[in-house]
């Protein structure tokens, strides 16, 4: 299992309400816009990212993301270590399958993995 990306995340009330921070001040793109987040990632480095959420569909406030190519593999090694699972194993609608887990300095990690169909 390898780590693709590690992506502090940032809360709003409004997900795009930093885009001309990020884009036009920082120059950063934006890699991704849901209705409730919006991504932006270095030209040519996108593991360097950054997210600002209005509200996660799961009702909890992950400190960072970590996008994984295994997630199955993560969770179960999570699991057998007996971490605290805050968010199950879940397919998104959005494309990913994801769990949140406390880590063991306390702060709450969104483990991800983007699928494609």
């Amino acid at each position: 299992m390898g780590a693709s990306r590690i992506v502090p995340n940032r809360f709003a009330d409004d997900s795009a309400a930093g885009r001309a921070f990020f884009t036009d001040v920082l120059g950063l793109d934006l890699a991704m816009e849901l209705d409730f987040i919006s991504t932006y990632c270095a030209p040519g480095h996108h593991g360097a990212q950054i997210s600002v959420i209005a509200n996660d569909p799961s009702g909890l406030k992950p400190d960072y993301s970590v996008g994984v190519d295994d997630v199955d593999d993560c969770h179960a090694r999570a699991v057998a270590q007996e971490l605290e699972i805050v968010y199950p194993l879940t397919d998104e609608p959005w494309g990913v399958r994801r769990f949140f887990v406390r880590d063991t300095v306390g702060g709450l990690a969104n483990i991800v993995e983007h699928r494609t169909s």
